[in-house]
């Protein structure tokens, strides 16, 4: 059973099914011919990447890193200064932790495909994304919440999420990132190589940063991995009593 996670364990609570780093992906060009990367990537019956399986995702607990500065608003620089997750941190009392520090944790997640939709399955916080690729749009006037509204779409082998309607609740990532209820989530898949997919992911928010930001990262095909159950601990007595550091 996957351990509670918080933003002060969250790192270590699924390095246990982490076995390996993703390589960089100059470091992949560089292997000889015949090797994996130079197998074609699977495709499904309608021609698009297969992006189906157990992915081992990479701990990304500060998505400025690499990055450099962000560019915050006013607002936005003075609400992270302000962040105290020591005061308070709603994934420690098992609240959900939102799209984008979803994609941040070190725990796996499962990827299912039809024609229609695409279905993202988190080990961590056992949530899920259902992604519509059907053509239809946002709906009009959606309802705020923890993991947004999300409609996909297929710009040629590379799957676009494109999601909204988000509360203002949860922090981009585990350093307290924060974004406002405008929040504009623009994700990217791309099946880079038989084992490996590319990610990216761009954070729109007028009201937090004066401009777009996106961060990158390589996800590494688990075949043999299954998610596993996660379960977080409400009444967790080391983060309420302040007894972890």
């Amino acid at each position: 059973m996957a351990l509670c996670a918080t933003f002060l364990i969250d790192a270590g609570a699924a390095l246990a099914q982490s076995d390996s780093v993703a390589p960089p992906v100059a470091s992949r060009d560089k292997q000889p011919a015949g090797s994996e990367t130079s197998r074609p990537i699977p495709r499904t019956t309608d021609g698009k990447p297969d992006l189906t399986g157990v992915w081992d995702i990479p701990y990304v607990p500060d998505m400025s890193k690499g990055i450099g500065a962000l560019p915050y608003t006013a607002w936005g620089e003075q609400n992270f200064k302000a962040y105290d997750p020591s005061k308070f941190d709603y994934t420690a009392h098992c609240l959900p932790a939102g799209l984008t520090r979803q994609m941040n944790t070190p725990m796996p997640l499962e990827i299912f495909q039809s024609a229609k939709r695409v279905a993202i399955l988190f080990e961590a916080w056992n949530t899920f994304v259902i992604i519509p690729t059907d053509g239809r749009d946002h709906p009009k006037d959606p309802d705020p919440t923890w993991m947004g509204n999300s409609i996909g779409h297929w710009d040629g082998d590379t799957l676009v999420v494109d999601s909204i309607a988000f509360n203002d609740k949860t922090r981009l990532d585990t350093l307290g990132h924060p974004h406002s209820d405008q929040l504009h989530v623009i994700q990217r898949f791309s099946r880079s190589d038989p084992t490996h997919l590319a990610y990216e992911v761009t954070v729109d928010d007028p009201v937090a940063y004066t401009k777009p930001w996106t961060n990158k990262r390589v996800f590494t095909l688990k075949p043999k991995w299954e998610l596993m159950e996660y379960s977080c601990e409400e009444n967790n007595k080391e983060i309420t009593e302040h007894l972890v550091k």
